[in-house]
């Protein structure tokens, strides 16, 4: 494959807060309780604990968790709980999930968040007694199938031109 390969800027601590913001406000559209919507809060976190694991950490998802259940108006540190697990466990497989192409790393994302799930409705489960049935775990598949377009889309800013000029070593 002759791929052109990018040489990345740095990722600006800005616009990662733009995107978890972005994220956020997603969740926070009516349609989050539409069958096979997926958490884009947990999407962005999962990207950016592989992409950057030293800029978004387990406090960042712990917090972004907390937001979470604060607006779901759920036992508080439900999603606080799966989110930091979530982000621990995408920063302990960050360095192997790198080196696939971005569809190989999707099914390595997929029972990070199939877990995330199950933290939650486990949570949700043991708190009100009831459960909230099997097909919540499409909202992963879902989120599978959004990820190489949440890929790309938070690594366009830090992509330089191919062949921006040619007088530059790098």
């Amino acid at each position: 494959m002759n791929r052109p390969h990018y040489i990345l800027l740095p990722v600006s601590p800005l616009f990662i807060a733009f995107s978890l913001t972005c994220a956020f406000m997603l969740n926070l559209l009516p349609w989050g309780k539409w069958v096979g919507v997926p958490d884009f809060v947990a999407l962005v976190l999962v990207f950016w604990g592989i992409k950057q694991p030293r800029k978004v950490g387990i406090g960042v998802a712990f917090f972004m968790g907390l937001l979470m259940d604060v607006h779901e108006a759920t036992l508080l540190g439900e999603n606080a709980l799966a989110y930091t697990l979530l982000s621990y466990f995408a920063i302990m497989i960050h360095r192997r999930v790198l080196w696939f192409p971005v569809l190989t790393q999707a099914f390595h994302i997929l029972p990070l968040l199939l877990m995330a799930q199950a933290i939650q409705m486990l949570v949700h489960l043991i708190g009100s007694g009831k459960f909230s049935g099997w097909l919540q775990f499409v909202e992963s598949a879902v989120a599978i199938a959004l990820w190489p377009v949440i890929s790309s889309l938070l690594m366009a800013p830090q992509r330089r031109a191919v062949d921006r000029d040619h007088t530059r070593p790098i």
